[in-house]
């Protein structure tokens, strides 16, 4: 509005300058909105599957789980036929 008022160069250009920050917030506003509509459609889809996800992360945590050592016993052994000998 400053440009018809004081028709300088200046006045043109923040003018401008202003049209295109309404533009580009319009634009930010679209795209937002649309973002969240995606994350809402997302999480309606998603939402039984927690159960599924969880058992999917305790499977995998199982798997990377190291196996327990097998230990070996310490003394002396005595072998069943070995005592049928005697």
């Amino acid at each position: 509005m400053a440009a018809t008022v004081l028709s300088t160069r200046r006045a043109i250009e923040m003018s401008v300058f202003v049209v295109r920050a309404f533009v580009r917030l319009r634009d930010l506003l679209a795209t937002n909105g649309k973002v969240a509509g995606k994350l809402a459609e997302l999480e309606r889809r998603l939402k039984g599957h927690d159960a599924a996800i969880q058992a999917i992360i305790d499977a995998i945590h199982e798997l990377m789980a190291p196996e327990p050592r097998k230990r070996r016993q310490i003394g002396f052994r005595v072998s069943a036929r070995a005592l049928k000998a005697r």
